[in-house]
């Protein structure tokens, strides 16, 4: 139950990024009661515990998510565009003649912590979900999980520098997620040159669709939506 809920809360902060500066705090509250409550709930049954999610299909076609790419991630993600959809952008973030005035985060090195500590935790998310201490699934777990996400900020790194004509680190601490978000469906499944390839296709698509959700005027500041909910449903 414990653990359950950690990956409930996990979906209800995927939300909070993505709503950033344009919503009330007890409007937030309850929205995250309700999603957690209802939602999550309702979601996670499918999967966890003998859901039909996790007995559709066989063999290669099977429905396979590890540790919640897309029954944590893909559904936080969802909820983020659900949330960001009806409250609208930023004031002042898309001007009338349809340019993008980026509104920069307030302090990039406490971004790149939170990010890092989203990182080591990550190894309690995917570490945790062997549900079990045998050295051998959890250090294969741990080793897919450490080199998706090199994989996804070195990814995204190069590709933002070759689409934006320079190195950006917000791209880039967004490719790191991207491919944690990614290894999550199959950490305990793929070699570590597939959790590198999984994590590598996280970065490069999380650039893309951070870009492209911008351009349709979706305004979210975090990338919260690109990270988790389309690089979930990728990793899966």
């Amino acid at each position: 139950f414990i653990f359950q809920a950690m990956f409930a809360a996990t979906a209800a902060t995927i939300v909070s990024g993505a709503v950033a500066e344009r919503i009330k705090l007890s409007s937030f509250m309850i929205y995250s009661t309700i999603l957690v409550a209802f939602g999550y709930t309702i979601a996670g049954s499918w999967h966890w515990g003998g859901g039909w999610l996790s007995t559709l299909g066989g063999g290669d076609a099977a429905f396979y998510d590890f540790a919640g790419s897309t029954v944590v991630h893909g559904f936080g993600g969802a909820a983020a565009l659900a949330a960001v959809m009806i409250l609208g952008p930023r004031s002042g973030k898309y001007a009338k003649d349809g340019s993008i005035k980026p509104i920069v985060g307030h302090s990039m090195p406490l971004a790149a912590v939170g990010v890092f500590l989203l990182f080591f935790g990550w190894f309690g998310f995917n570490g945790g979900s062997v549900l079990s201490a045998n050295p051998g699934p959890l250090g294969l777990v741990f080793t897919t999980t450490a080199l998706a996400a090199a994989a996804g900020g070195i990814s995204s790194i190069l590709i933002s520098w070759i689409v934006l004509k320079k190195p950006d680190l917000s791209m880039a601490l967004n490719g790191l997620l991207a491919g944690l978000v990614s290894i999550t469906a199959g950490a305990d499944a793929v070699t570590v040159f597939e959790a590198m390839l999984m994590g590598a296709i996280g970065g490069v698509l999380v650039v893309f669709s951070i870009i492209f959700f911008d351009k349709i005027k979706i305004d979210d500041p975090v990338g919260a939506i690109s990270v988790h909910g389309v690089c979930g449903i990728s990793g899966t």
